[in-house]
């Protein structure tokens, strides 16, 4: 009676290992794959609970015959990136232009992970010195607007820590726009869509917009009466323009912040 105990225990022993010795060589440990890949393939039992030939490639999910164990074996990573880097300076001095920022890939996707999103970012900007640090001159000409968000970034101070002028706000009457504003789909041209026909805009004018010693800033329509057409173009794609007039000037903008604007 003892022996065949002791030859049965052996025997689920013995079936025991050769289940972990089976589960060690099948299935997707250490076999994982990125892209399809039809040498990425095994027999073992398939997530379809058919017996056979299975893989361990990314692309087993959209085609459904992945190994058993794939999720756990493969999990997904999604894209990593790194933080944004400071804003370039303005691509020309002296008129609208762009700036640009990036940033770069720190791990990249893997096992149908999150795919990487966009790495570089521009903005329309305008720079009042040019390269050799003079002032720009300022001409009389149609206002530069850009979004509100780009004044938030703009310095509050002088380089001798005391407050700068904090500018004033315009209220315009939108007359006219072209389509073009609408129609471009770039991150940076996004805030261009609500300008719409017929809304009041708020734009504000501060430094360094601001022209100095003259307390206004360039297309703001200080010197035009309310019934005078001003025309208007918005940095980051010169085709989006038009025309408004001017309703008030204004301690301090108040309108909708996808009707607020800066003058650049």
């Amino acid at each position: 009676m003892m022996g065949s105990s002791v030859e049965f225990a052996c025997l689920l022993l013995m079936v025991s290992a050769l289940g972990r010795n089976h589960l060690a060589s099948g299935g997707c440990a250490g076999k994982c794959c990125r892209s399809r890949d039809l040498s990425c393939l095994t027999t073992d039992w398939r997530m379809d609970r058919v017996y056979g030939t299975c893989y361990c490639d990314m692309g087993c999910v959209r085609t459904k015959d992945c190994c058993f164990d794939y999720f756990t074996e493969c999990p997904a990573q999604d894209c990593a990136v790194g933080d944004w880097s400071f804003w370039s300076g303005c691509a020309k001095p002296c008129q609208p232009s762009v700036r640009v920022r990036v940033r770069h890939i720190e791990r990249q996707p893997s096992n149908n992970g999150e795919p990487c999103p966009s790495l570089e970012q521009r903005a329309g900007c305008r720079e009042y010195r040019d390269h050799r640090g003079n002032h720009c001159g300022l001409n009389s000409g149609p206002a530069f607007i850009t979004s509100m968000e780009f004044g938030k970034g703009r310095p509050k101070h002088d380089n001798y820590g005391n407050p700068l002028d904090p500018g004033f706000c315009v209220e315009f009457a939108l007359e006219s726009r072209t389509p073009h504003c609408t129609v471009e789909n770039r991150p940076h041209t996004h805030w261009m869509r609500y300008i719409t026909e017929g809304f009041k805009v708020c734009v504000a004018c501060e430094p360094p917009a601001m022209r100095n010693n003259s307390g206004s800033c360039q297309g703001d329509g200080q010197e035009s009466d309310k019934e005078a057409l001003l025309h208007w173009q918005a940095v980051g794609n010169p085709q989006c323009r038009g025309t408004w007039k001017k309703i008030q000037r204004a301690q301090q903008c108040d309108c909708p912040p996808q009707h607020s604007f800066v003058f650049i």
